[in-house]
């Protein structure tokens, strides 16, 4: 029976935390350059567009 390569298992999981956390980071970085936009339209589209489809059908 062939040896458990323990390296290799260390290896990926180590190159999938990496890439998890650079994802991580990219996610939360692009919320900083762009915090104030998004959080305006995006709470304020999700809203509006909820009330305004409403709203126009009723009139």
């Amino acid at each position: 029976m062939a040896k458990p390569n323990y390296q290799f298992e260390k290896r990926q999981k180590d190159l999938a935390k990496k890439r998890k956390k650079e994802e991580k980071l990219q996610r939360k970085s692009m919320p900083k350059t762009d915090a104030a936009p998004e959080d305006a339209s995006g709470e304020g589209e999700a809203q509006p567009n909820v009330d305004a489809n409403p709203a126009p059908d009723q009139p």
